[in-house]
């Protein structure tokens, strides 16, 4: 059934979040700009769910007309994944997992399936309740959104050897990356399987127009800024900035993140001195990041993607293990003259004190223009397209109109 142009669009986010809150921000940030931007693409407003495996991720954070779901959590160590909580094995978590997502696509019906990084999500658990939907409500668009970079080649191929491309063909229309591959591109890296590669559309990276919450922070002076995204890893990163020299005039503030222990968060804040406040972690960073002077942070994708919307000079310390995702994205970054580098084994307080005397001036800003920053309005027209037919399409007919 084709629903009347009365009714709202449904859309449903899905991300597997095994550790971090990288891949419901993505998700939530892209549902902020539909919510905003669909109604005039469409005349249709949207409403929709964001069906993640993060405990406590709040309805909110999300917009006017979304809601929550939290799958059972699965975790990883190493490259292999686990249940979280349950004492279950993992085909019994995953299995659930699946019935879940199975009757969410069933009773909500959606016009726009999103599902963030891994295809099939954890084990192939999504691939029953995809096929389902295939089949009972094939107007129904489903798409892969990708970050710009995945891991190294021979990791990602690795990783596709349990995804089929032929597979991946049948029950997905698009796969959207969000990214520039003038910084990189995954179908060249060896990245993504050739046989995928015209179902790729590069939207540019989810930067401009990232919703703001109001500055709760009384900050009366210039101010660097050091950040570690959810802090889950961030430790080693914020207690070398908090013990480097803060800049001449300059107040420091330290944001742990969420998932930092307790334990590590307060010995950065034991380590603190008078000229730095330390934070766990703060309503959204993307005012405070355009606020600053300088900042130094890890380099996950949505850091990144607030930084590179800014002017601010960035010093991005990757995480370089378990996956190199990261480091990948950070010298991307650098050839281009966006971001400056320091890689872990080199981390020092000295060195981020250097890098912050020679950074850390009002009128230093970085020139990023020459990047596609604009992903948050693109991929609005992305899902407009996909969820504008008066009548059910062929896969042929979806093909050809996205080209």
């Amino acid at each position: 059934m084709v629903r009347s142009v009365q009714e709202p669009l449904r859309v449903v986010f899905y991300s597997h979040d095994s550790q971090g809150l990288g891949h419901f921000r993505r998700n939530r940030a892209i549902a902020h700009s539909l919510s905003q931007r669909l109604p005039h693409l469409t005349g249709r407003p949207v409403t929709g769910l964001l069906v993640n495996g993060v405990a406590g991720t709040s309805s909110a954070s999300v917009p006017d007309g979304f809601d929550v779901v939290t799958l059972p959590a699965v975790t990883k160590s190493g490259r292999s994944y686990g249940p979280r909580k349950l004492d279950v094995g993992l085909d019994a978590v995953t299995a659930l997992r699946g019935e879940i997502v199975r009757g969410i696509l069933s009773s909500f019906a959606p016009d726009l399936v999103v599902i963030d990084r891994h295809a099939l999500g954890v084990g192939g658990e999504l691939a029953p309740a995809l096929a389902d939907l295939r089949a009972t409500r094939p107007q129904a668009s489903v798409v892969l959104g990708l970050r710009e970079v995945l891991d190294s080649p021979e990791v990602a191929r690795a990783e596709w050897l349990r995804t089929p491309p032929d597979l991946v063909r049948e029950l997905f229309d698009e796969i959207w990356v969000y990214g520039d591959p003038r910084v990189h591109d995954l179908r060249t890296s060896g990245e993504l399987p050739a046989p995928l590669h015209d179902l790729v559309r590069y939207l540019g990276y989810l930067a401009h127009g990232r919703a703001e919450d109001p500055d709760v922070l009384d900050l009366d002076r210039p101010y660097v800024l050091t950040t570690a995204g959810g802090g889950c890893d961030g430790t080693t990163l914020c207690l070398a900035a908090t013990a480097a020299r803060v800049p001449a005039g300059h107040r420091h503030l330290v944001v742990t993140g969420p998932q930092m222990s307790q334990a590590d968060h307060r010995a950065v804040e034991l380590a603190a001195t008078a000229a730095t406040r330390v934070l766990r972690s703060v309503p959204d960073a993307a005012g405070l990041i355009r606020r600053a002077t300088a900042t130094v942070s890890m380099a996950g994708y949505n850091t990144v993607a607030e930084t590179m919307a800014t002017a601010v000079p960035a010093l991005l310390v990757p995480r370089e293990w378990p996956r190199r995702e990261q480091l990948i994205r950070a010298q991307g970054l650098a050839a281009v003259g966006a971001a400056d580098v320091l890689r872990q084994g080199d981390l020092t307080p000295e060195r981020i004190a250097t890098w912050w005397t020679g950074r850390a001036r009002e009128r230093d800003r970085i020139d990023r223009r020459h990047l596609d920053l604009a992903g948050l309005a693109t991929v609005a027209r992305a899902a407009a397209r996909l969820t504008a037919y008066s009548s059910v399409p062929t896969q042929e007919e979806r093909h050809a109109l996205a080209v």
